[in-house]
């Protein structure tokens, strides 16, 4: 699971890291608005943990913005201010649920690991786009009458961009959900995967679903 904290306050911001991090979540760390806008925009997250005093843009606004995009990840509020209406106002904008400051760590971790867990008892076991379909259930792949057979890198790669469809993925984004690297090995690593997705989901197919955006990353689209 990956987390994405947006909090200015850096000792509490290490703080909570640090202890999501103790229990196995792959955490992102944001200090202000506009970084944690761009950063929520770009890559895909399980959960986001978000106070609402933010430099910049606050927390009800970027909550605001994702929400207007279909962004639909699991957002837990912070405020040090925790009157009814602004638990109210933060809710009504989309967020999944709302802890007020001073807080026990223990506590944010338990309603964190309760989003995400919701998150993934959600999701679909079986992915569609066009004629090709994941069951992630029992891990098989086709497209159309043709089955498609995976190793379980290409599987978790084809499983991420489909969950993903219509976005663009980028290299890191990749890394960081199918390899759980935390940084760039410097090699041509994703490159060599999609190669090997591409032949076997759009070779011998006339449609192609798997595009390159150059220069930014890989999507998975819906129509020709």
């Amino acid at each position: 699971m990956r987390v994405l904290i947006v909090e200015d306050e850096k000792k509490s911001a290490s703080f909570v890291q640090k202890a999501l991090q103790a229990e196995g979540f792959a955490v992102d760390v944001c200090y202000d608005g506009e970084e944690a806008l761009a950063v929520a925009s770009s890559a895909a997250f399980d959960g986001i943990v978000l106070d609402i005093m933010l430099p910049g843009r606050d927390g009800l606004n970027i909550l605001h913005f994702l929400r207007q995009r279909k962004n639909t990840t699991p957002v837990l509020l912070l405020s040090a201010r925790g009157g009814v209406n602004e638990k109210v106002e933060g809710l009504n904008a989309g967020a999944d649920d709302y802890l007020s400051k001073p807080f026990e760590l223990v506590e944010l971790v338990a309603r964190v690991r309760a989003l995400t867990r919701r998150r993934t008892e959600n999701k679909s076991a079986t992915l569609q786009v066009g004629d090709l379909i994941l069951d992630t259930a029992t891990r098989r792949a086709k497209r159309g009458d043709v089955e498609i057979y995976l190793t379980a890198r290409e599987f978790r790669l084809l499983e991420f961009l489909m969950r993903s469809t219509g976005q663009t993925c980028g290299r890191m984004a990749i890394l960081e959900k199918v390899w759980d690297y935390h940084f760039d090995p410097g090699t041509n690593l994703v490159d060599v995967y999609i190669m090997r997705l591409r032949e076997k989901i759009d070779a011998t197919f006339e449609i192609k679903l798997l595009r390159t955006i150059r220069g930014v990353g890989y999507s998975i689209i819906t129509e020709p």
